[in-house]
């Protein structure tokens, strides 16, 4: 129920800033501005479509720019160090083909925000930086016994790690040949 609601406010934010965008536009604005306005929206339509072939051609534009958003809210954890000090914690779970797991604690609820993933997933490289590869989501099975709406679409298949969490991956920073939602990526060596 949370989740359906989060979803629900979610959508009218997002509707309630089209409505804003389109007002702006409809009170008197120069030709100059409008046609200003109409080249942005045509570069972030010409930036979904190049973010598609990333994720996968299968994905609607409201999923690519959900992934995109979620992307841009971690490129900050490019620095490893940097999620250590927002207070990500290594859980000790390390798997072929995934990465190395941190958690941030106050992040496991029952509620999903794309833009707010629980879990991020890293790889050692050989020079032994850690490589953000892949956010995961995570909400407990205890406060949620059906899996979480996720991102837009029925792409994403939330996963049970051991009978306590459902899982998601999505390879934002590591392209994934098995897909964004993939679980595993070949892609990825644990070091």
């Amino acid at each position: 129920m949370k989740s359906l609601l989060s979803n629900a406010l979610r959508r009218n934010r997002q509707a309630f800033a089209l409505a804003l965008f389109i007002g702006s536009l409809m009170t008197g604005c120069k030709k100059e501005n409008n046609q200003k306005a109409d080249e942005a929206q045509s570069r972030n339509t010409a930036s979904l479509v190049a973010e598609s072939s990333l994720f996968g051609n299968d994905l609607s534009l409201q999923t690519i720019w959900e992934l995109q958003e979620a992307k841009i809210a971690t490129a900050k954890y490019n620095s490893f160090n940097q999620a250590i000090r927002d207070g990500y914690v290594d859980i000790n779970v390390i798997v072929p083909e995934m990465g190395y797991h941190y958690l941030k604690m106050d992040r496991l609820n029952a509620t999903f925000e794309f833009d707010k993933s629980e879990i991020l997933v890293y790889n050692r490289e050989e020079n032994g930086q850690m490589k953000l590869v892949a956010l995961e989501y995570a909400v407990p099975i205890s406060l949620s016994p059906d899996a979480p709406a996720g991102f837009t679409g029925d792409n994403d298949h939330w996963a049970v790690y051991q009978g306590t969490l459902w899982t998601l991956h999505a390879w934002v920073w590591e392209p994934n040949p098995g897909g964004v939602f993939n679980p595993t990526n070949p892609n990825v060596h644990v070091h």
